[in-house]
């Protein structure tokens, strides 16, 4: 069976690919390299001794993605290609809605197009906003999200089901994850953010590594067990193999179905510092800052549909998530080369 991959040398993506092909899958990587390198192409292959097809082309170009859609004749997609930054949509949002829109908009025609109707979508928590009740789970209004990112999701999940509707062919799985975190244990692939860090743990990791001069920690005066927010933190990797159990759901003519990827456990921003600062020996000069715009104090799931009909349960710490992330970074001190 084989997988195409929008933004599959991101992140999450380069992370998910390696799981596809030790589970089998063959894998099509497309992506145009915005916010990734195309060296994480090949670590993946290094790790994984398979050699992903790859184009570097932009998933809103439809005449190129029909072109890699009619050579490769994928079976299904994972789409994870899109712009995620919290702080970046809110000054820019305008540049969020047409990246993510357009992009989820071309890729949906050219799925249709050539008759491949197998689709997971990389959705977030974001889309649930101010949590109605926690933990949340997937019956929680997802309409609420407090910045633009996490509004994309929302207009992209809502395009995605009136997709199933007027196509019933369509078998579509809609992924809410929570905070990922982490890196490869081989310390060959992790998070190499552009500019600042708009997430904890690299930011963390770059404070350790010296790249940095102090961490920044927005507010302390939440109303949580010690002011700062709460967050589900998942291993990169556990998220990885979730998308895994989410293509197998696919098999099974599901139409649309949405799950959330966490752990069930809510850290705050101190706890992940103490749980870093452990794991490294060092302790990490800090400052308290403003609160971020968008932010809510605490977000954690219920993961147990997903462990219910994916099989799916996360296995993975905090601490590992801490000890994997700082070896990346120790080893990689700039990122990819």
């Amino acid at each position: 069976m084989k997988i195409l991959l929008t933004g599959g040398a991101g992140y999450i993506g380069s992370h998910t690919a390696i799981e596809l092909m030790s589970s089998g899958y063959e894998v099509v990587i497309v992506d145009n390299l915005r916010n990734s390198k195309a060296s994480t192409v090949d670590r993946v292959a290094e790790i994984s001794g398979q050699s992903p097809t790859f184009y570097q082309k932009d998933v809103a170009d439809y005449v190129a993605m029909d072109t890699v859609f009619k050579q490769e004749q994928p079976d299904a997609v994972i789409h994870f290609a899109g712009l995620k930054a919290v702080n970046e949509s809110v000054a820019d949002p305008l540049l969020y809605y047409q990246l993510n829109l357009l992009t989820s908009m071309s890729l949906c025609r050219t799925m249709a197009d050539n008759n491949v109707t197998n689709l997971v979508f990389s959705s977030s928590a974001t889309v649930y906003g101010k949590p109605e009740r926690l933990p949340l789970d997937e019956n929680c209004d997802a309409t609420k999200a407090t910045n633009p990112y996490g509004r994309t999701k929302i207009i992209i999940e809502q395009m995605l089901r009136d997709l199933c509707d007027a196509k019933p062919k369509f078998n579509v799985v809609l992924l809410r994850y929570f905070n990922p975190a982490g890196a490869h244990p081989s310390a060959r692939l992790g998070e190499d953010p552009n500019g600042i860090p708009n997430n904890l743990v690299p930011f963390l990791t770059q404070v350790a590594v010296g790249m940095r001069d102090e961490l920044v920690i927005n507010g302390d005066d939440y109303p949580t067990k010690d002011g700062t927010c709460v967050r589900d933190y998942i291993h990169v990797q556990d998220l990885a193999k979730g998308h895994v159990a989410a293509i197998r759901k696919l098999q099974s003519n599901c139409r649309l179905v949405a799950y959330n990827l966490g752990t069930g456990t809510g850290h705050s921003v101190k706890e992940v510092v103490a749980a870093f600062e452990l794991a490294t020996n060092q302790h990490l000069p800090r400052s308290i800052g403003p609160r971020r715009v968008g932010d809510v104090p605490t977000s954690y799931t219920d993961p147990s549909l997903a462990k219910r009909e994916l099989g799916w349960k996360a296995g993975l710490t905090i601490d590992d998530i801490c000890r994997d992330a700082w070896r990346w970074q120790n080893e990689n001190p700039d990122g990819y080369p």
